[in-house]
């Protein structure tokens, strides 16, 4: 077997280590599931209800077009059909995005710290990444647009809200950051954490600027992470060229059920917003009462200044694994300083209470 020398370049990883791998390392599964975003208050009732439902049928393939999951959410959007693509999630849809638009050596802007997947796809098309430090824990959209302007970058990767830290932008800053871009530069726009923003975070979907792709997911707030279903808003022209390269029959028949059925049910949607607000006023409580400091977010977790570096963090993360509790931390400083703990129910959050003291007790030994 002979790989290519940009394949044989690479380290054989993956951006994150799975809660199920480390349960295997451990020999016990985790109490409470509190480090990968994911929404654990579950999907709505009408996508279990959906997913029955589609189960006798999956022995077809989905619909390679999914034209009936576009359309609801272009319509859901205010856009038309060719102005969204979906996909294996936000992912996946990145890995096509920069298939699309960057080849070897050309040069791509993100931040010191942001979502590692992206960065992955960068280096694995052979990419040159270029990156900024965060600013008082947030993403810098003045550095960015400025860093894109000096390397004269193809892509430019910016989450808002922002996973780590959970910060945001309001969206006239994201729209000066547009305007700021160099011309033939397009910015994409990970909005993950979108259904649970407050709305100042959010600009206005304008399709019509091809510089910018907005990326969603049903991961998030639709609890729907296990079904891997993303979707990209942009100019009908990078949309329509996704179809040279996506797999199109990544998105099976189940998961286009239940996206279909998850963006309907809005009244799902309000109250798992009602509980991440809870679970966040919860993670919260719990670091100041342990004397740390909760960082503002408006994501589904928290990131918890642990008032050391990042080695203090990791022996808190690591105490914290050893007494069944999952969460993740940054990956770079001075962000590391920080654990990050996803929205959980009720349960989830008594059994970090309970596990914290001790956590922190081992992690100052």
């Amino acid at each position: 077997m002979k790989l290519t020398p940009l394949a044989r370049s690479l380290p054989a990883s993956v951006p994150f280590v799975g809660p199920e791998a480390q349960e295997r390392s451990r020999g016990a599964p985790f109490a409470a599931r509190l480090g990968a975003n994911e929404s654990a208050f579950g999907p709505s009732p009408r996508v279990i209800a959906a997913i029955e439902a589609a189960a006798h049928d999956v022995w077809m393939y989905g619909d390679p077009e999914a034209h009936d999951l576009r359309a609801a959410i272009a319509a859901h959007h205010g856009v038309e059909p060719t102005n969204v693509v979906v996909g294996e999630g936000i992912d996946g849809l990145l890995g096509y995005l920069v298939r699309l638009l960057v080849g070897p050596a050309d040069p791509v802007v993100t931040s010191d710290g942001a979502y590692p997947t992206f960065n992955y796809h960068v280096a694995g098309f052979g990419g040159a990444l270029h990156k900024v430090p965060y600013a008082a824990d947030h993403e810098d959209p003045e550095a960015l647009a400025a860093k894109a302007r000096e390397v004269r970058a193809r892509l430019v990767y910016l989450a808002n809200p922002d996973n780590p830290m959970g910060s945001w932008h309001t969206a006239d800053t994201i729209q000066a950051m547009i305007g700021a871009l160099p011309p033939d530069c397009v910015l994409c726009l990970d909005e993950a954490y979108a259904d649970l923003a407050p709305p100042e975070a959010i600009p206005p979907v304008d399709v019509t600027d091809a510089r910018v792709i907005r990326m969603r997911t049903f991961s998030k707030a639709h609890g729907l992470a296990g079904l891997r279903v993303g979707y990209a808003l942009g100019h009908s022209d990078l949309i329509r060229a996704f179809d040279k390269v996506r797999n199109h029959f990544g998105l099976g028949r189940l998961a286009q059920a239940a996206a279909l059925a998850a963006l309907a049910d809005t009244d799902w949607l309000a109250e798992v917003r009602a509980r991440v607000v809870q679970s966040r006023d919860a993670i919260g409580a719990i670091a100041r009462d342990n004397g740390l400091l909760p960082l503002p977010s408006a994501t589904n977790f928290v990131a918890i200044d642990c008032g050391g570096d990042g080695d203090h963090a990791r022996r808190v993360l690591a105490a914290l694994a050893a007494r069944g509790i999952f969460v993740r931390m940054p990956g770079v400083a001075p962000l590391d300083r920080c654990i990050r703990v996803s929205c959980g129910p009720a349960a989830d959050m008594d059994a970090l209470r309970a596990a914290f003291p001790g956590a922190l007790a081992d992690a100052a030994t």
